[in-house]
């Protein structure tokens, strides 16, 4: 196999095709959107009311929120899984069936009156008067163009002395679709779909110049044109047939199995069919090209697979001039101003997984651009971080959105693997490895702002090789070697923010956070170390608004959501602190023990000790850390008002670890000292054992009493193994004589 060239990727070619991003070996890089001039302010998480983490914590101001310019240049993340199948190997997706293509041509080819609209103004033509039925061609009463609702080929008619007409498979904004066999190549199906102005022979050649870059897409997601051709007077494209079921089909299909009511797709079939499809649109970018028109009628599913179809409106980047296509409810509102851009389709893109998760009512009306409020969704309240995805997708100033699709691809796995995680409600048992953070400390105390995750230095960056030489550990000396950088690229800066931080020299840190947003203020990292700053400083309510802000930023990422919820944590605010330590421990093997220690800590203060001790029990015995959460939990269960079967609970939590001696044995005298008071206060119970011995009270002073003794054999200090002898014969059962 041999690498793939597109800038960043590391994949290898197979079959063709890049196994990371899709793109053959010729293509070529991607190519920057147009600049937008747009300015209106936009918030990803400051929807009032409803439940979830982003109606409820205030966010720092950012991109153009915090400042109005040229789209920045911004980091590219790049996959570096394949999908193979549906789910990208998260979750399953039920497979489609490929009907026998013959089953799908229309038996009565007409278009519906309530359908028919002129394709100029958009006036309803052809419809009934006067008891009349409407007549499927004539002119335009509004305007006089020209319509014509009746197909032009029928069955038989053989289309460039090649392609013999089967049928009419749907009527779209080109005209009829149809199903033909090609039988200059096995007597394959192909699907035929009108050219614009293509009255005369001149008028074909010039449309059919102006879409011949068409035929060079090739790539498996995407249809592929084979030719184009005439038929009296009229051109067509020839096409890929591609059987199965459209997403707007299936949907259908969903509703009627529900009585006629909208039923949704689960969320994580939603994003990993989102997810499958986003590398035809990172083939499409590279080619200079955009899609215009993304939506659940032009995605088909056939079994296991997927195919972007409908290239009608299809463009280059650089095409200023040429009609664009779009539908209500799915295209961005700049674009009827300053055109199409990457970021129009990544709005389509958004748009698209929001008709696909809820029943999302008024988006071509009352939402035509925007999302329902948190309050007014329950699906946002319930799913943050597919909220967060959508928010930023389909901000309304396109520099908001998303640099590419394969950062949103990249933060879509992110959020599928948290949707499928907390839906199975059990801890992940493998690590996923993320590209921007690197994995927290796995401690049994409160992180600290230096616990948290490190930022991952962006390979692309001029100085990444530089900045992987300086390992210099004592912070004032590394902050010394950093101010030699070569060049102060972001990385530098951000590495000597972090530095300064750690100085404790806070006004340098923040000089240079501003600086780097004023320079770029769609910059999420500097506000992560805002973030940082502020833990380090004890502010941990600005804390909150920084990471609430960079949460926003990188949905589907855990780092931020653990600083947040340390800062939640720390600010009193216990339930968003819950609900973020809960997510990270289900989602990721490599979260879990600091994050269920910080979920035990704020079920321990409101008192919710069953809760604290699930939590802890959350921390597998692989884990560096099990050995603490055993002995955190052993704390819970020994304090004072616990019940005997609590304190007899609290001693096996050791059975099988290996901890030492003096340690087990202090807990053990702790637990026998609170069974002997609990008994001598509410009664014997002998049928508990507690480390042993019987819950009576000659039981427990025996027992106690070795305890003791045994302690004090392992106490080193003289005085400390003198008190525990005395406390050994304070507590021995009496002889009677």
């Amino acid at each position: 196999m041999t690498a793939c060239t597109q800038p960043g990727c590391g994949g290898s070619i197979e079959d063709g095709y890049c196994n990371v991003c899709g793109m053959p070996p010729e293509a070529s890089a991607p190519t920057p959107a147009p600049t937008s001039t747009s300015s209106a302010p936009v918030s990803h998480a400051s929807h009032s009311g409803g439940t979830s983490v982003s109606a409820r914590l205030g966010s720092t101001p950012l991109g153009s929120a915090r400042a109005a310019g040229t789209r920045p240049t911004r980091r590219l993340v790049t996959n570096r899984t394949r999908t193979q199948h549906l789910g990208a190997g998260i979750t399953s997706v039920p497979a489609a069936p490929v009907p026998d293509p013959r089953s799908v041509v229309l038996k009565n080819a007409e278009v519906a009156e309530e359908k028919r609209f002129c394709a100029a103004c958009g006036a309803p033509v052809g419809r009934s008067h006067d008891g009349q039925p409407g007549r499927t061609s004539g002119f335009c009463p509004k305007c006089r163009t020209e319509y014509g609702f009746s197909p032009k080929l029928g069955a038989g008619d053989l289309a460039g002395g090649q392609y013999e007409v089967v049928g009419c498979l749907a009527h779209g904004g080109l005209g009829w679709i149809y199903l033909a066999r090609d039988h200059n190549v096995s007597d394959r199906y192909v699907v035929l779909k009108g050219l614009l102005n293509t009255g005369d022979k001149d008028a074909f050649e010039a449309a059919v110049a102006e879409r011949q870059f068409l035929a060079a897409v090739q790539h498996p997601l995407v249809v592929e044109i084979y030719n184009f051709t005439q038929y009296e007077g009229s051109g067509y494209i020839v096409m890929e047939y591609v059987g199965g079921r459209s997403l707007k089909q299936i949907l259908k299909d969903r509703m009627a199995a529900n009585g006629g009511h909208y039923d949704p797709f689960p969320v994580d079939q939603a994003i990993a069919y989102i997810v499958e499809i986003l590398p035809a649109f990172s083939y499409l970018h590279g080619l200079g090209l955009l899609y215009c028109d993304f939506k659940p009628d032009n995605v088909v599913q056939a079994g296991d697979n997927l195919k972007l179809i409908d290239l009608g409106g299809v463009r280059r980047i650089d095409d200023a001039t040429s009609a664009i296509f779009g539908t209500v409810g799915f295209q961005a509102p700049e674009v009827a101003e300053i055109g199409p851009s990457i970021a129009s389709d990544i709005f389509t893109i958004g748009r698209t997984l929001a008709v696909l998760v809820m029943e999302f009512r008024g988006y071509q009306s009352t939402y035509v651009t925007t999302l329902p409020d948190v309050a007014d969704a329950p699906l946002f309240q319930q799913q943050d971080s597919l909220y967060r995805v959508l928010a930023k997708a389909t901000a309304q100033n396109p520099d908001d959105r998303f640099q590419s699709v394969d950062e949103l691809r990249d933060l879509l796995l992110g959020v599928l693997r948290e949707t499928v995680a907390t839906a199975a409600g059990k801890p992940a048992t493998s690590s996923n490895a993320s590209p921007l953070f690197e994995s927290p400390v796995a401690t049994d105390a409160q992180l600290l702002w230096e616990d948290l995750p490190l930022l991952r230095v962006d390979p692309a960056d001029p100085a990444a090789a530089w900045l992987a030489g300086v390992s210099v550990s004592d912070s004032a000396a590394r902050l010394e070697a950093l101010k030699k950088a070569p060049d102060h690229t972001i990385e530098v800066r951000l590495a000597i923010t972090r530095a300064f931080i750690e100085a404790g020299n806070h006004d340098e840190a923040t000089r240079i956070v501003d600086a780097t947003l004023a320079e770029n203020p769609w910059e999420w990292r500097a506000v992560w170390m805002s973030g940082l700053l502020a833990l380090s400083a004890g502010d941990a309510h600005a804390a909150t608004t920084a990471f609430n802000t960079v949460v926003g930023q990188v949905p589907g990422e855990l780092a931020p959501k653990l600083a947040l919820a340390v800062a939640c944590e720390g600010a009193g605010d216990g339930d968003v602190a819950e609900q973020l330590y809960a997510t990270c421990t289900m989602v990721d093997a490599a979260y879990v023990a600091p994050a269920a220690f910080g979920l035990a800590r704020v079920r321990g203060r409101r008192g919710d000790v069953a809760g604290a001790l699930a939590a802890l029990d959350l921390v597998r015995p692989t884990s560096s850390a099990y050995i603490s959460a055993r002995c955190a939990r052993t704390a819970l269960l020994s304090q004072p008002g616990r019940t005997l079967s609590d304190l007899a609970d609290a001693i096996t939590s050791f059975d099988a670890v290996a901890l030492d001696a003096r340690n087990r044995q202090t807990y053990v005298v702790s637990a026998l000292e609170l069974a002997l008071a609990a008994v001598l206060a509410g009664g014997e119970e002998p049928a508990i054992r507690i480390a042993g011995v019987p819950a009576t009270e000659h039981g427990l002073r025996v027992g106690a009493e070795s305890a003791y003794r045994q302690l004090a054999s392992l106490t080193e200090n003289v005085d400390e193994r003198v008190r525990l002898v005395d406390a050994a014969n304070k507590i021995r059962p009496r002889t009677l004589r």
